[in-house]
């Protein structure tokens, strides 16, 4: 078993050793085109290159056909406010997220090895979840299997009969068929579009592997102590791991704000009409990045029942003893009151009791809830202006701070 555990160990301190997001088909393809080392480096030129084949063939077919500007069209390509903040910040913050979520979930992964978590019996578990976690990663067929959903389900039809704009615009002109595609629209259904669809799934199938890790972990009996400082039996290091999803919590505003910036503008729309897919997305955000965390509550709140158990009688015996010696005896003590080490015993006794009642039954804290609605409300916020002027805005919260 020993030897199970070096191995581990030693797996997750290598910079390409266990994650979520360094593998799988797409990571190859980048490291083939040097846009990125073993350990995502070059994230820039990753960043610039996948924003650049996605938005900058759009802009030049389009002027081509003078469908960038002007008024030939209801939506030329550079007024169309969804379009830009999909490929000039949904992409770029989906690519550039990949070292963030990396480095902070190795860290994650990591303490479960170096604070002894995991029992000596259970390392040949561990070590099974990491392979197939790692396997599911690299899955070439998964990967497949994303790209055929995106075309036939997401372009097909969520783009084609729901999200699409019913009039002419840079990438379609409404007729008695359907849509007339212009040369951008083909480059854009074809190909910008689901790029833009299959990196968000490719998230999400991440992430799933991610949730299913930790739910592996959770079936194992670890090793959690109910008087750990941080209240959470050893595992608050977990919420480290919402930091690195700002970014991702941040895409998914961008997107929502743009889509709804666009009914706004084109259609008269106001925000209010929308408050429902705000909250949505909020709930989403938080459903998606936090709640695979809540499969270790079953086991925190054992542990904390079980401390109970076990420091309860320990307190009441000292609590007992201290009273016999200093309060209801009939001798006096041999030490003197003043200086003795008693009280402060007592207080420390009071103190870890303290610690194992208030343990929490969760690793989600305030602040990743307050991180992430703030990371997905960020991009959205600026749309209250057209509710609003801004120096209406301004005298409002000044006057909320007096």
């Amino acid at each position: 078993m020993a030897s199970t555990r070096r191995s581990a160990a030693t797996q997750l301190a290598d910079p390409g050793d266990f994650s979520v997001v360094v593998g799988g088909p797409l990571f190859q393809l980048f490291r083939r085109a040097h846009l990125s080392g073993d350990a995502l480096e070059l994230q820039v030129q990753r960043v610039l290159a996948m924003a650049a084949v996605s938005w900058l063939p759009l802009l030049i077919l389009s002027a081509v056909q003078g469908l960038a500007l002007g008024t030939k069209v209801a939506v030329p390509f550079l007024y169309d406010i969804e379009q830009q903040a999909r490929f000039l910040v949904f992409i770029p913050l989906l690519v550039g997220a990949e070292l963030i979520v990396h480095q902070r979930l190795r860290f994650v992964a990591r303490q479960f090895v170096e604070r002894e978590l995991i029992p000596e019996d259970a390392q040949a578990r561990f070590g099974a979840a990491l392979d197939t976690t790692v396997r599911l990663r690299n899955s070439l067929v998964a990967e497949v299997i994303m790209i055929v959903l995106v075309y036939v389900v997401g372009v097909g039809i969520v783009w084609r009969q729901h999200t699409s704009l019913d009039i002419a615009t840079w990438y379609a002109t409404p007729d008695a068929a359907g849509k007339t595609l212009s040369l951008a629209g083909y480059w854009y259904v074809y190909f910008s579009l689901p790029l833009t669809q299959f990196l968000l799934v490719r998230w999400y199938y991440r992430l799933s592997i991610w949730a299913w890790f930790l739910w592996r972990l959770s079936r194992i009996n670890l090793r959690l102590v109910p008087t750990h400082p941080d209240r959470t039996g050893g595992l608050a290091f977990l919420a480290g791991a919402t930091a690195g999803f700002a970014p991702l919590a941040l895409a998914h505003g961008a997107f929502v704000s743009a889509f709804i910036a666009s009914r706004i503008f084109l259609h008269r729309a106001a925000l209010l009409d929308f408050k429902v897919i705000i909250i949505g997305m909020g709930v989403w955000v938080l459903m998606l990045f936090l709640g695979p965390f809540l499969v270790f509550s079953p086991q925190l709140a054992r542990t904390r029942r079980q401390g109970e158990r076990d420091y309860g009688p320990l307190a009441q015996r000292y609590a007992h003893q201290f009273d016999a010696k200093w309060v209801h005896t009939d001798k006096a003590p041999d030490e003197p009151l003043l200086g003795t080490a008693d009280i402060q015993s007592l207080a420390d006794m009071a103190n870890v009791y303290d610690v194992v009642r208030t343990m929490r039954t969760t690793p989600i804290t305030r602040q990743a809830i307050v991180q992430l609605l703030a990371a997905t409300a960020a991009p959205i916020a600026p749309l209250a202006l057209t509710m609003m002027p801004l120096g209406q805005i301004v005298k409002l919260l000044l006057g909320m701070v007096r």
